[in-house]
């Protein structure tokens, strides 16, 4: 009976699977490669393990914990989209973009979203569930089996909030940075939150190697509530503070994300304040113009995109601009 995958499963959970079946643990080892350095596409293909063992594998284990529904977009395409099913029915989206010699994708987190956030279509679901960290993993890998690069950068910026599932997102994190593994550096892997204070805090306290993203979207606390409601909770004033603290005990900086909206958040009197608001902290601000979907909220016209750009050319950080294909 299929109980189980084996994508997700860190060298120590594999380490006691071998103990529990009376093998060696180094049989962990080949079989941790077979799975995130080699990514084969079934047990039966880890030809270094003996037969009886790849049978029992296959008999009690699923190698995948995803099964790929659709993919919207060609081969060809600068972004693909990606949706998986889990074995409950539930489903989730990843993206894979190729700029240069650039291969990102945007992972899912969670399977829809607890925190509302008023301009995206995934708030609008409402919270299903936590994903597994083979739920999470499985979406680097299938993704890797479909691109003819090497991946690049990984993002976990698709659906739900990073952050409401710490402990898992991190898990999965150091699987794919394992040198040993799928051997994505830290500096290429980005964790993004709507910002959970607590969890930026931990974020800073543990040093974590992976890269720290903050989707802002506002440039005031009134602003800030009014299209993303968990600044009732975790208000911009302690969100900046503890942005501040995370600089100061890792040494890196993080990026602020900005999501452009119409008439909303595009007025060069929030340019200013962003200016006002972020100071002199080490830090990146990337301004992304509305990916927009059916709802109230629409991308700015270019003219206007444009003068709230010039508005932020005083501003002693980096700024940047981004057309997302992740939300």
């Amino acid at each position: 009976m299929i109980n189980n995958t084996l994508i997700g499963k860190t060298m120590e959970e594999m380490e006691t699977l071998m103990v529990s079946m009376n093998l060696p643990k180094f049989k962990a080892a080949q079989l941790y490669k077979w799975i995130y350095n080699n990514q084969v596409p079934d047990i039966m293909s880890m030809t270094n393990l003996s037969k009886p063992l790849r049978d029992i594998l296959s008999r009690n284990y699923e190698l995948h914990a995803l099964k790929l529904l659709k993919i919207s977009g060609s081969k060809s395409s600068a972004a693909r989209k990606f949706l998986f099913q889990m074995t409950d029915g539930s489903k989730v989206e990843s993206v894979l973009m190729r700029s240069g010699k650039r291969v990102t994708i945007c992972i899912s987190s969670q399977v829809g979203c607890a925190l509302d956030c008023k301009f995206c279509a995934t708030g609008e679901m409402g919270f299903k569930k936590n994903l597994s960290v083979g739920e999470i993993v499985d979406q680097v890998i299938q993704l890797q089996s479909y691109s003819k690069e090497r991946i690049t950068n990984v993002v976990y910026m698709g659906m739900g909030e990073p952050f409401l599932n710490y402990k898992r997102v991190i898990t999965s994190a150091f699987l794919l940075n394992d040198k040993n593994g799928f051997g994505l550096g830290a500096g290429r892997i980005t964790i993004s939150t709507s910002g959970i204070v607590p969890a930026i805090q931990q974020f800073a306290e543990e040093k974590q190697p992976f890269k720290l993203a903050i989707s802002l979207n506002a440039s005031s606390q009134s602003q800030r509530i009014s299209i993303m409601p968990i600044a009732k909770t975790h208000s911009l004033n302690s969100l900046m503070k503890t942005v501040s603290y995370y600089i100061k005990n890792t040494g890196r900086k993080p990026t602020f994300e900005y999501v452009l909206l119409d008439s909303i958040n595009d007025e060069p009197a929030d340019g200013k304040r962003l200016i006002s608001l972020i100071g002199k902290l080490p830090c990146k601000l990337n301004v992304i113009p509305y990916n927009e979907i059916d709802g109230l909220y629409k991308c700015p016209p270019e003219s206007r995109i444009k003068i709230f750009l010039e508005s932020l050319k005083p501003a002693p950080f980096m700024v940047t601009v981004r057309r997302s294909k992740c939300t």
